[in-house]
């Protein structure tokens, strides 16, 4: 349980900022603060950890850029089909990125390297579903209003996230013991 709670923390790290913009903007109805706010603590994480003298990952730079860049778009063209498009270019990057092999790693407590195989195949899940939520974000930001659209977003953003890691954890947790019973089984006595 303390591996789940390891790998959830890692993960609500790396979304704060989008979690913090979504809040902000359906509480307040202000995209302006909303999207500040997101910087912002984007900005705060990375600069904790280099004031920290701790590595910064390439995922949490490329979100550090994304977030600043469409920010900062947002900002200088003040129309809302922009903003609700935007997230299908942000997860587009994202899902490529996630195509590299081993990007999830970073990811897994030490006790996962048995099972390191299978976490590289869920690498290549999380990428399918980046790819997926930017198809549905396209087709939502041409169908839904503002409100409604970014509602929608950030529960299905939220949802299929911790749903994806939810069942990752349980698959790899399962192949572990699966190996590590096969290997009893076979080990001289």
């Amino acid at each position: 349980m303390k591996n789940l709670f390891q790998a959830a923390r890692v993960l609500l790290l790396d979304l704060a900022s989008t979690v913090l913009f979504l809040a902000i903007y359906l509480l307040s109805d202000n995209l302006f603060l909303a999207v500040g706010l997101g910087m912002a603590l984007g900005i705060t994480q990375v600069s904790w950890q280099l004031y920290r003298k701790k590595p910064v990952e390439a995922l949490q730079w490329l979100s550090l850029v994304l977030i600043l860049a469409s920010g900062t778009a947002t900002f200088f063209t003040h129309d809302p089909r922009f903003v609700m498009l935007k997230p299908s270019v942000i997860y587009s990057i994202v899902g490529v990125v996630m195509l590299k092999r081993g990007w999830m790693n970073r990811y897994l407590p030490p006790e996962a390297a048995p099972v390191a195989d299978v976490g590289t195949t869920f690498g290549y899940v999380w990428a399918g579903l980046m790819f997926a939520s930017a198809a549905l974000n396209i087709a939502l930001a041409l169908t839904l209003d503002a409100k409604s659209w970014a509602a929608a977003m950030s529960a299905w953003g939220i949802a299929s996230k911790i749903g994806l890691f939810l069942v990752q954890y349980a698959v790899m947790r399962m192949v572990g013991r699966r190996r590590r019973a096969m290997a009893a089984a076979v080990a001289p006595t």
